[in-house]
Order: structure tokens, then C-alpha cells, then sequence
């Protein structure tokens, strides 16, 4: 009988109703999993939190990557793609992130808005973002 993998411990950092932030100490990456449908105010506060985490993590963890769990994330609105891209991800770049892996999500609405992201800092930002399947793939990507 073949041995299961037993997941990586996760470390909760930081909870809201629409997402959490977890560091997985043994893969060196903070995650921002998605609950679902975030507004405006949500989404900031939660991409913001993170990078405040991300910081005080990237001192413990030299090559802390970034990795964003969006199986269950909702749509983006044009407004919160266009602060994503224009003022997050600067300073994503800032804090020492220069790779960001997404986990496919799982509805359209999802996949859109990730792909317009994914486009968009293509077309603006050195940060480079990649997409994977799981998050144990998404580990392996940074």
C-alpha cells in the first residue's frame, strides 16, 4: 500500500470571514487562501495584512515566496484589478516578492479575474506570476 503524503503544517497568521493568511514554514510560503467573494475593502485589507506578514516572516524565512490560494475566489472588480496592479503589486516588489503563484480557481468568475491580472502585470510589472494546479504544485513553482 503506497504512503499518503501528510500535508505540511500551516501556521494561521491572520483570519477573516473571506480569507486567511497562513505560512507554511516547511515550503517557505506565505499564503493568502480565499474564502470566496471579497469587496473592495476586504480584498485591500487582506493583500495589505499579507504584506505586513510577509515582511516580518521574510526576515525568518530568507526566500519567502508568496502564494495565493484562489481556488474559491470570486470576481475582482476593474477598480480593485487596476489597485492590485498599479499600487500592490509595487510594493509586492518592494517587500522582496518577485514571484507569485496562484492556484487555479475554481469557478469562471475566479479565473477570469486572475487571468486579467496575470496579464496585466505581464504587461507592467517585473513581478512574475505563474498559476498551478494545487497548492502542493504551487510550492514547487517558486
Amino acid at each position: 500500500m503506497p504512503a499518503t503524503a501528510t500535508p505540511a503544517p500551516e501556521i494561521s497568521l491572520h483570519r477573516e470571514e473571506w480569507g486567511e493568511l497562513l505560512l507554511l514554514p516547511a515550503a517557505a510560503r506565505l499564503v493568502v487562501r480565499w474564502h470566496g467573494f471579497a469587496n473592495s475593502r476586504q480584498l485591500r485589507q487582506l493583500l495589505n495584512r499579507g504584506l505586513e506578514l510577509y515582511r516580518q516572516h521574510a526576515v525568518r524565512f530568507p526566500g519567502l515566496g508568496w502564494l495565493a490560494d484562489t481556488r474559491r475566489f470570486g470576481a475582482m472588480l476593474p477598480a480593485d484589478q487596476q489597485w492590485v496592479a498599479a499600487d500592490w503589486n509595487a510594493r509586492a516588489w518592494a517587500a522582496g516578492i518577485r514571484h507569485l503563484v496562484y492556484v487555479q480557481p475554481e469557478t469562471i468568475f475566479g479565473q477570469i479575474a486572475l487571468q486579467q491580472y496575470a496579464r496585466t502585470t505581464a504587461a507592467t510589472s517585473a513581478l512574475r506570476i505563474s498559476c498551478a494546479g494545487s497548492v502542493a504544485e504551487a510550492c514547487r513553482l517558486q
